[in-house]
């Protein structure tokens, strides 16, 4: 009996001793809990913004041997989509915007003036851009559309819609949400107009290139 109730007491010191035992342990030999995976900003989905900024360029009457330097500012909207890999810093996007403008100049041109206007300003691009997690530069080229208006007072006007080309950089990043905001810097070349010559003094083409910085504000669904 004796012996018996002495093997149990050890038992007991034996068990009571072995949660302080493991507490003593150094915290190299203790288990590790990995910290939780934060997955990187992905730029991929649709998207709705608006833009703003100004536009400077030239344009030359090309049968009379005239220029001038058209500018002014310009608002409109954007629509566009971004494909992104996951873990892939590549953004592929496509993108689309048509502003209201008004850019416009004039010049002497014998005893009147010569005056190119453009009302309205549109581009289909394809985006090409790096991502460094919610932060974006990016190339960007494309096709660029948009009225050429040439005017001479008293003597006739011509106005017509051209096609071109544009290229381009600029740089985006997540503000906040689903808000993103970007700055950008486009060359747009709209071609020429041809222009009657009983309307437009004998200038037979009138063609616009343009220069344009614009700051924009996006919304991706």
């Amino acid at each position: 009996m004796k012996r018996s109730l002495a093997a149990g007491l050890g038992l007991l010191a034996f068990a009571l001793a072995m949660p302080a035992s493991a507490a003593d342990l150094p915290r190299s030999s203790m288990p590790y809990k990995a910290p939780a995976y934060m997955a990187g900003y992905n730029w991929t989905g649709f998207y709705l913004g608006i833009n703003g900024g100004g536009a400077w360029g030239d344009s030359d009457w090309n049968g009379g041997a005239i220029g001038n330097s058209p500018s002014g500012g310009m608002i409109g909207v954007t629509a566009g989509y971004n494909w992104q890999g996951m873990g892939n810093p590549w953004v592929f996007g496509l993108e689309g915007d048509v502003d209201w403008t008004n850019i416009k100049d004039s010049s002497l041109c014998g005893v009147t003036s010569c005056e190119t206007r453009n009302d309205w300003l549109g581009t289909f691009r394809g985006r090409i851009g790096y991502s460094f997690d919610r932060v974006m530069p990016y190339v960007t080229g494309g096709v660029a559309f948009g009225n050429i208006k040439a005017n001479i007072p008293g003597v006739g006007s011509w106005s017509d819609t051209n096609a071109g080309w544009t290229v381009g950089a600029g740089i985006e990043a997540a503000i906040a949400g689903n808000w993103t905001g970007k700055v950008e810097y486009l060359h747009a070349d709209l071609g020429d107009t041809t222009c009657s010559p009983l309307l437009c003094a004998g200038v037979t083409n009138v063609d616009l290139r343009l220069n344009v910085v614009r700051a924009g504000l996006n919304y991706r669904f």
